[in-house]
């Protein structure tokens, strides 16, 4: 009996040597997700804060991570205030999150790669990774450029050469304001804007220039004042969130005929603002488009619909998610560390074709859109947003070539474990 017992407690104890590096290496990875939860800014915060949480559940589901991995994306507000987003890293660090997304507001961006290098440094063995889907200054990804950020969205410089790629084909545009937001982003979009203009259409006139505050003005009517007064036919701008679909809202009230060229015509609360007289005249250009020319995504755009009664459109979320997932699997762990070198120069095959993770500079090398707002037709213009009965008709999908841009980052590599 004794020889019985001593034989089945070796039995047991080898099962669990043989399973406990498969119970280890299964990890609930929790994601901190640090945007405006509150504010003028809250509704586009939680509408991409859901994108991020319907893909997680699809992946958990599906097993993308591989068996026993998954993913919990958990909201941290932080306001849009760059501070504030400081405060709340630090409470995501101390529950024990390795993982950050984030992605309105560069100045935001710019403030946690500084702090998550910093807490890296001092930390060996408690990185933390940050996940970047709509931050898109360019010193991100080249002077400020850090090992542990990795962007999912393309730069503003490089839908900026998308943007006027399109634009230096149409010969009705002969004067172009340019209106923005008075921060590290809007600058960018402002000096890239003119630099590229001048490079393909020399002949083009920059009839104006604006900065506004970032998420205080409530009465755009002046700023549209002065546009009508300018004489432009087309406007470039790259406002987001209410921002936008304020100033919209004003060119629409005071019956500006110019054409509008945005970055984010496609984010909650424009296509309310926009309505029936943004058609025609109103184009983003992005990643994606619901409306693409195969309508790749469909299930996801309308099950999310379904569950969130919402739009679906932020699908640097999708395309986060299975690269994590791939690195997860490759990396054979969840440590950051090990995760960020594996998604070092990683190709994949996206909702939009196939992206790479540039491993010069950690952005992400993908095709892009150009739309305009239409009436839906059932045919190319499937996906209406926001119930209007309007949505977005691909004008162009640009090669990833053709929006590429040289980087200046010098990357700062640990040690590989």
């Amino acid at each position: 009996m004794a020889i019985q017992s001593k034989s089945l407690i070796i039995g047991l104890s080898l099962a669990a040597a043989f399973a406990a590096p498969l119970s280890a290496s299964a990890e609930n990875v929790k994601m901190a997700f640090i945007d405006p939860l509150s504010g003028p800014f809250a509704p586009v915060g939680q509408g991409i804060m859901h994108s991020w949480q319907y893909v997680a559940e699809i992946a958990n589901k599906e097993k993308w991570a591989g068996p026993g991995n998954t993913f919990e994306i958990v909201g941290f507000d932080n306001k849009a205030s760059p501070q504030e987003s400081l405060t709340q890293l630090k409470a995501a660090i101390d529950q024990g999150y390795r993982y950050v997304i984030q992605g309105n507001g560069s100045a935001v961006a710019l403030a946690l790669v500084d702090a998550i290098n910093k807490h890296n440094e001092r930390n060996p063995g408690k990185e933390v990774l940050f996940v970047n889907y709509a931050a898109v200054d360019p010193d991100l990804t080249n002077s400020k450029c850090s090992f542990w950020h990795f962007r999912f969205d393309a730069n503003s410089d490089q839908k900026m050469e998308a943007m006027t790629t399109f634009m230096a084909k149409d010969q009705n545009i002969k004067k172009v304001y340019i209106i923005g937001q008075n921060y590290s982003f809007g600058h960018q979009v402002t000096r890239a804007a003119k630099e590229y203009l001048k490079r393909k259409r020399p002949d083009v006139q920059i009839v104006g220039d604006d900065l506004h505050p970032i998420g205080q003005v409530k009465d755009f009517s002046p700023y549209v004042a002065k546009i009508k007064a300018s004489g432009a036919d087309t406007v470039i701008t790259g406002n987001w969130g209410a921002d936008l679909a304020l100033l919209i809202k004003a060119a629409k009230d005071a019956g500006l005929t110019a054409n509008f060229y945005t970055y984010y015509g496609s984010t909650t609360g424009v296509p309310t603002a926009m309505g029936a007289a943004g058609a025609d005249r109103v184009k983003y250009v992005g990643y994606w488009n619901a409306n693409n020319e195969k309508f790749v995504g469909k299930e996801i755009v309308e099950g999310f619909k379904k569950k969130y009664n919402d739009d679906y459109y932020a699908m640097a979320t999708y395309t986060g998610i299975l690269m994590l997932s791939k690195a997860f699997k490759e990396a054979k762990s969840t440590d950051p560390m090990k995760v960020a070198f594996s998604l070092e120069g990683m190709k994949a095959e996206s909702l939009n074709g196939e992206v790479e993770m540039r491993k010069s500079d950690h952005q992400l090398q993908q095709p892009l859109y150009i739309a305009t707002w239409t009436k839906v037709n059932g045919k190319d213009v499937r996906y209406d947003q926001e119930n209007t009965g309007y949505g977005w008709k691909t004008d162009q999908k640009l090669d990833t070539y053709v929006a590429s841009q040289p980087t200046s980052c010098e990357m700062k590599r640990p040690s590989a474990k």
